[in-house]
């Protein structure tokens, strides 16, 4: 059922162009969730317009970005609520790896495509309080990378990039994750060789 409003939603939002983008993202990172119709509503709406596809990525990207501080906040507030069932033990385990990792763990789940649970790291984020600014950074870095690709895509190639990323957006992701864990492994090697 409630995929069933979402896809209903997502049909009205996209008549108010790169506003009603910005309004999908925004509830598809936060509350209401919109599983790849954003996507694919940000790829149609710049394969009809190809010169707005930098602002459909943008207003995509800062949607986004405001639905996960949403959550976010709710979650710092409030979130021992959703890991109540969790050991103490695995909390300060999570909060310890994600002090040392918080940019890149935010930037690795911002790229992953549906089902990946981004939304998990999200609250993850906000009940280890992981740094505010760390996390905007890494969701708009990541977000703004995956709804620039897209609409590209949609600019260039018209309707059919909907198929080519319908059928490769998981790979795409997938190999951009590896490139950037191996930079930032790369990059702590380095610097435990240096010092």
């Amino acid at each position: 059922m409630l995929k069933s409003i979402s896809l209903k939603l997502g049909h009205i939002l996209v008549l108010y162009g790169g506003w009603g983008l910005f309004a999908m993202s925004f509830l598809d990172s936060s509350l209401v969730p919109f599983p790849v119709v954003n996507d694919l509503a940000l790829i149609v709406m710049a394969s009809k317009r190809p010169a707005l596809w930098p602002l459909y990525a943008l207003a995509s990207t800062l949607g986004s970005v405001g639905g996960a501080y949403l959550l976010y906040g709710i979650a710092r507030g409030g979130g021992k609520f959703f890991f109540r069932k969790t050991t103490p033990q695995s909390l300060i385990r999570a909060q310890g790896w994600l002090e040392r990792n918080d940019f890149l763990s935010i930037l690795v789940a911002s790229l992953l495509p549906p089902p990946a649970p981004y939304k998990v790291f999200v609250l993850t984020a906000g009940v280890l309080r992981v740094n505010p600014l760390n996390f905007g950074l890494a969701l708009l870095v990541g977000r703004g990378l995956r709804f620039g690709a897209e609409a590209w895509l949609g600019a260039r190639y018209g309707a059919q990039a909907q198929d080519y990323v319908r059928h490769n957006l998981g790979w795409a992701s997938l190999a951009i994750v590896i490139v950037i864990v191996g930079l930032a492994l790369l990059q702590r090697w380095v610097a435990k060789a240096k010092g």
